[in-house]
Protein backbone atom coordinates (compact mmCIF):
# COMPACT_ATOMS: atom_id res chain seq x y z
CA UNK A 1 0.00 0.00 0.00
CA UNK A 2 1.50 3.35 -1.03
CA UNK A 3 1.77 6.31 1.32
CA UNK A 4 -0.65 9.19 0.85
CA UNK A 5 -0.26 12.87 1.62
CA UNK A 6 -2.63 14.35 4.19
CA UNK A 7 -3.63 17.81 2.93
CA UNK A 8 -4.85 20.69 5.03
CA UNK A 9 -8.42 21.77 4.16
CA UNK A 10 -7.09 24.97 2.55
CA UNK A 11 -4.59 23.12 0.35
CA UNK A 12 -7.10 20.40 -0.55
CA UNK A 13 -9.67 22.99 -1.62
CA UNK A 14 -7.12 24.92 -3.69
CA UNK A 15 -5.99 21.80 -5.55
CA UNK A 16 -9.58 20.68 -6.13
CA UNK A 17 -10.39 24.11 -7.59
CA UNK A 18 -7.17 24.19 -9.67
CA UNK A 19 -5.85 27.26 -7.85
CA UNK A 20 -2.14 28.01 -7.48
CA UNK A 21 -0.38 26.21 -4.62
CA UNK A 22 3.26 26.65 -3.58
CA UNK A 23 5.05 24.11 -1.39
CA UNK A 24 7.52 25.16 1.31
CA UNK A 25 10.16 22.99 2.92
CA UNK A 26 10.52 22.78 6.70
CA UNK A 27 14.20 21.91 7.06
CA UNK A 28 14.77 25.66 7.16
CA UNK A 29 12.53 25.70 10.25
CA UNK A 30 13.97 22.60 11.90
CA UNK A 31 17.67 22.98 11.10
CA UNK A 32 18.42 25.82 8.69
CA UNK A 33 17.75 28.95 10.76
CA UNK A 34 18.00 29.71 14.48
CA UNK A 35 14.95 30.56 16.58
CA UNK A 36 13.02 32.89 16.16
CA UNK A 37 14.21 33.57 12.60
CA UNK A 38 13.06 30.10 11.52
CA UNK A 39 9.43 30.68 12.43
CA UNK A 40 9.54 34.24 11.10
CA UNK A 41 10.76 32.93 7.74
CA UNK A 42 7.99 30.32 7.65
CA UNK A 43 5.30 32.84 8.51
CA UNK A 44 6.53 35.50 6.10
CA UNK A 45 6.82 32.98 3.26
CA UNK A 46 3.23 31.87 3.77
CA UNK A 47 2.09 35.51 3.92
CA UNK A 48 3.98 36.42 0.73
CA UNK A 49 2.40 33.49 -1.13
CA UNK A 50 -1.08 34.50 -0.01
CA UNK A 51 -0.46 38.15 -0.93
CA UNK A 52 0.45 36.98 -4.44
CA UNK A 53 -2.86 35.13 -4.73
CA UNK A 54 -1.69 31.55 -4.16
CA UNK A 55 -2.01 29.05 -1.31
CA UNK A 56 1.03 27.99 0.78
CA UNK A 57 1.61 24.34 1.60
CA UNK A 58 4.34 23.84 4.19
CA UNK A 59 5.50 20.22 3.96
CA UNK A 60 6.66 17.91 6.75
CA UNK A 61 6.25 14.51 8.35
CA UNK A 62 4.01 14.82 11.41
CA UNK A 63 3.61 11.76 13.64
CA UNK A 64 4.42 9.45 10.77
CA UNK A 65 2.15 11.12 8.20
CA UNK A 66 3.17 12.96 5.05
CA UNK A 67 1.67 16.43 5.34
CA UNK A 68 1.13 19.39 3.02
CA UNK A 69 -0.30 22.41 4.79
CA UNK A 70 0.59 22.92 8.46
CA UNK A 71 -0.88 24.84 11.37
CA UNK A 72 1.15 27.31 13.42
CA UNK A 73 1.28 24.76 16.22
CA UNK A 74 2.69 22.13 13.86
CA UNK A 75 5.34 24.54 12.62
CA UNK A 76 6.23 25.18 16.25
CA UNK A 77 6.69 21.42 16.74
CA UNK A 78 9.04 21.36 13.75
CA UNK A 79 11.02 24.26 15.23
CA UNK A 80 11.50 22.60 18.60
CA UNK A 81 12.62 19.06 17.86
CA UNK A 82 12.07 17.59 14.42
CA UNK A 83 14.58 15.31 12.75
CA UNK A 84 15.95 16.21 9.31
CA UNK A 85 14.24 14.09 6.67
CA UNK A 86 15.50 13.70 3.10
CA UNK A 87 14.04 11.44 0.41
CA UNK A 88 15.82 8.34 1.69
CA UNK A 89 14.50 8.94 5.21
CA UNK A 90 10.80 9.02 4.38
CA UNK A 91 10.20 5.29 4.88
CA UNK A 92 11.75 5.13 8.37
CA UNK A 93 10.07 8.42 9.36
CA UNK A 94 6.66 7.05 8.40
CA UNK A 95 7.17 3.65 10.01
CA UNK A 96 8.55 5.14 13.23
CA UNK A 97 5.82 7.82 13.53
CA UNK A 98 8.45 10.56 13.49
CA UNK A 99 8.17 14.33 13.37
CA UNK A 100 10.40 15.31 10.46
CA UNK A 101 11.49 18.56 8.85
CA UNK A 102 11.71 17.89 5.12
CA UNK A 103 14.67 18.88 2.95
CA UNK A 104 14.40 20.14 -0.62
CA UNK A 105 14.53 16.55 -1.94
CA UNK A 106 11.88 15.19 0.42
CA UNK A 107 9.65 18.25 -0.05
CA UNK A 108 9.81 17.86 -3.82
CA UNK A 109 8.76 14.23 -3.58
CA UNK A 110 5.87 14.89 -1.19
CA UNK A 111 4.71 17.93 -3.17
CA UNK A 112 4.66 15.89 -6.38
CA UNK A 113 2.70 13.11 -4.67
CA UNK A 114 0.14 15.73 -3.63
CA UNK A 115 -0.10 17.22 -7.13
CA UNK A 116 1.83 20.42 -6.32
CA UNK A 117 4.29 21.55 -9.02
CA UNK A 118 5.66 24.78 -7.52
CA UNK A 119 8.05 24.92 -4.57
CA UNK A 120 10.03 27.74 -2.96
CA UNK A 121 13.14 27.38 -0.82
CA UNK A 122 16.26 29.36 0.06
CA UNK A 123 18.91 27.45 -1.87
CA UNK A 124 19.28 23.95 -3.19
CA UNK A 125 21.98 21.53 -2.08
CA UNK A 126 24.76 20.41 -4.38
CA UNK A 127 28.34 19.20 -4.57
CA UNK A 128 30.44 20.03 -1.52
CA UNK A 129 33.68 21.97 -1.88
CA UNK A 130 36.68 19.70 -1.65
CA UNK A 131 34.44 16.61 -1.45
CA UNK A 132 33.10 15.84 -4.94
CA UNK A 133 31.81 12.52 -3.63
CA UNK A 134 29.48 14.36 -1.24
CA UNK A 135 26.49 15.28 -3.40
CA UNK A 136 23.11 16.40 -2.11
CA UNK A 137 20.10 14.19 -2.81
CA UNK A 138 18.41 17.37 -4.08
CA UNK A 139 20.13 16.97 -7.45
CA UNK A 140 18.99 13.43 -8.17
CA UNK A 141 15.48 14.29 -6.95
CA UNK A 142 15.42 17.15 -9.45
CA UNK A 143 16.22 14.65 -12.18
CA UNK A 144 13.18 12.52 -11.41
CA UNK A 145 10.46 14.69 -9.84
CA UNK A 146 8.40 17.19 -11.93
CA UNK A 147 8.50 20.18 -9.59
CA UNK A 148 9.81 23.71 -10.24
CA UNK A 149 12.15 24.76 -7.43
CA UNK A 150 12.40 28.52 -6.93
CA UNK A 151 15.64 29.28 -5.10
CA UNK A 152 18.50 31.77 -4.83
CA UNK A 153 20.75 29.26 -6.59
CA UNK A 154 22.72 26.77 -4.52
CA UNK A 155 24.16 27.57 -1.11
CA UNK A 156 27.40 29.54 -1.46
CA UNK A 157 29.34 27.11 0.77
CA UNK A 158 29.04 24.50 -2.03
CA UNK A 159 31.04 23.95 -5.22
CA UNK A 160 28.78 25.84 -7.61
CA UNK A 161 30.49 24.96 -10.92
CA UNK A 162 30.49 21.26 -10.00
CA UNK A 163 26.85 21.50 -8.91
CA UNK A 164 25.85 23.00 -12.25
CA UNK A 165 27.85 20.38 -14.13
CA UNK A 166 25.99 17.68 -12.23
CA UNK A 167 22.63 19.29 -13.02
CA UNK A 168 23.59 19.47 -16.70
CA UNK A 169 24.49 15.77 -16.68
CA UNK A 170 21.09 15.04 -15.16
CA UNK A 171 19.34 17.14 -17.87
CA UNK A 172 17.88 19.50 -15.26
CA UNK A 173 17.09 22.96 -16.73
CA UNK A 174 18.50 25.85 -14.68
CA UNK A 175 16.46 28.94 -15.50
CA UNK A 176 17.67 32.38 -14.42
CA UNK A 177 14.81 34.64 -13.38
CA UNK A 178 15.84 38.02 -14.73
CA UNK A 179 19.49 36.97 -14.85
CA UNK A 180 21.89 35.03 -17.03
CA UNK A 181 24.09 34.23 -14.04
CA UNK A 182 23.49 31.54 -11.44
CA UNK A 183 23.01 33.27 -8.05
CA UNK A 184 25.22 32.18 -5.16
CA UNK A 185 22.63 32.37 -2.39
CA UNK A 186 23.98 35.42 -0.51
CA UNK A 187 25.13 37.16 -3.68
CA UNK A 188 23.86 37.76 -7.20
CA UNK A 189 27.17 36.81 -8.81
CA UNK A 190 28.79 33.40 -9.05
CA UNK A 191 30.55 33.63 -12.40
CA UNK A 192 28.48 30.64 -13.59
CA UNK A 193 25.90 30.78 -16.37
CA UNK A 194 22.37 29.39 -16.26
CA UNK A 195 21.04 27.23 -19.09
CA UNK A 196 18.37 29.82 -20.03
CA UNK A 197 17.09 33.20 -18.89
CA UNK A 198 13.50 34.37 -18.48
CA UNK A 199 12.32 37.91 -17.89
CA UNK A 200 9.08 38.20 -15.99
CA UNK A 201 6.30 36.06 -14.67
CA UNK A 202 4.54 35.25 -17.94
CA UNK A 203 7.70 34.13 -19.72
CA UNK A 204 8.69 31.99 -16.74
CA UNK A 205 5.29 30.26 -16.75
CA UNK A 206 5.50 29.70 -20.50
CA UNK A 207 8.98 28.16 -20.27
CA UNK A 208 7.93 25.84 -17.45
CA UNK A 209 4.88 24.72 -19.40
CA UNK A 210 6.91 23.90 -22.50
CA UNK A 211 9.72 22.25 -20.52
CA UNK A 212 7.28 19.86 -18.83
CA UNK A 213 5.44 19.25 -22.09
CA UNK A 214 8.73 18.22 -23.73
CA UNK A 215 9.70 15.76 -20.99
CA UNK A 216 11.61 17.72 -18.35
CA UNK A 217 11.16 16.66 -14.75
CA UNK A 218 12.52 18.93 -12.00
CA UNK A 219 13.41 22.49 -12.98
CA UNK A 220 15.53 25.00 -11.06
CA UNK A 221 14.32 28.60 -11.24
CA UNK A 222 17.20 30.69 -9.91
CA UNK A 223 16.06 34.02 -8.46
CA UNK A 224 18.73 36.61 -7.53
CA UNK A 225 18.63 37.53 -3.82
CA UNK A 226 17.05 40.92 -3.06
CA UNK A 227 20.21 42.07 -1.25
CA UNK A 228 23.83 40.94 -1.05
CA UNK A 229 26.12 39.90 1.78
CA UNK A 230 29.38 41.78 1.49
CA UNK A 231 32.38 39.45 1.62
CA UNK A 232 30.20 36.35 1.25
CA UNK A 233 32.71 34.35 -0.81
CA UNK A 234 35.63 34.95 1.57
CA UNK A 235 33.45 33.97 4.54
CA UNK A 236 32.31 30.84 2.72
CA UNK A 237 35.92 29.81 2.03
CA UNK A 238 36.84 30.36 5.68
CA UNK A 239 33.85 28.37 6.91
CA UNK A 240 34.68 25.47 4.60
CA UNK A 241 38.34 25.46 5.71
CA UNK A 242 37.43 25.54 9.40
CA UNK A 243 34.93 22.69 9.06
CA UNK A 244 36.91 20.61 6.58
CA UNK A 245 36.52 17.44 8.67
CA UNK A 246 32.74 17.60 8.95
CA UNK A 247 30.71 15.12 6.92
CA UNK A 248 27.13 13.94 6.50
CA UNK A 249 23.76 15.64 6.69
CA UNK A 250 24.92 18.10 9.37
CA UNK A 251 27.60 19.71 7.16
CA UNK A 252 25.49 22.39 5.45
CA UNK A 253 23.72 23.57 8.65
CA UNK A 254 27.13 23.80 10.36
CA UNK A 255 28.59 25.81 7.48
CA UNK A 256 25.63 28.19 7.42
CA UNK A 257 25.82 28.62 11.20
CA UNK A 258 29.50 29.54 10.87
CA UNK A 259 28.59 32.01 8.11
CA UNK A 260 26.14 33.60 10.53
CA UNK A 261 28.90 34.00 13.13
CA UNK A 262 31.37 35.43 10.63
CA UNK A 263 28.81 37.92 9.27
CA UNK A 264 27.60 39.06 12.68
CA UNK A 265 24.14 37.68 11.96
CA UNK A 266 23.68 39.48 8.65
CA UNK A 267 23.59 36.19 6.71
CA UNK A 268 20.61 35.05 8.77
CA UNK A 269 18.65 38.20 7.98
CA UNK A 270 19.49 37.87 4.30
CA UNK A 271 18.47 34.20 4.35
CA UNK A 272 15.02 35.21 5.57
CA UNK A 273 14.75 37.98 2.97
CA UNK A 274 15.71 35.76 0.05
CA UNK A 275 13.48 32.81 0.92
CA UNK A 276 10.49 35.14 1.27
CA UNK A 277 11.37 36.72 -2.08
CA UNK A 278 11.58 33.27 -3.68
CA UNK A 279 8.18 32.35 -2.23
CA UNK A 280 6.65 35.50 -3.67
CA UNK A 281 8.09 34.87 -7.16
CA UNK A 282 7.01 31.21 -7.07
CA UNK A 283 3.45 32.23 -6.22
CA UNK A 284 3.34 34.82 -9.00
CA UNK A 285 4.57 32.29 -11.57
CA UNK A 286 2.23 29.59 -10.26
CA UNK A 287 -0.73 31.93 -10.76
CA UNK A 288 0.40 32.82 -14.27
CA UNK A 289 0.86 29.14 -15.08
CA UNK A 290 -2.82 28.55 -14.37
Amino acid sequence: MSATVLLSPEVAAALEEHRAVVALETSIVGQGLPYPHNLRAAGECEAAIREAGAVPASVAVIDGRLRAGLTDAELQRIATGASKVSSRDLGPALAQHAVGATTVAATMRIASMAGIRFFATGGIGGVHRGHPEDVSADLDELARTPVAVFCAGAKIVLDLPATLERLESLSVPVIGYGTGEFPAFYTVHSGCSVSARVDGVEEAARVLREAWASGSRGIVVAVPPPAELEGAESMARRAVEELAGATGAAVTPLLLARMAELSGGRSVELNVELVVNNARVAAQVARAFG
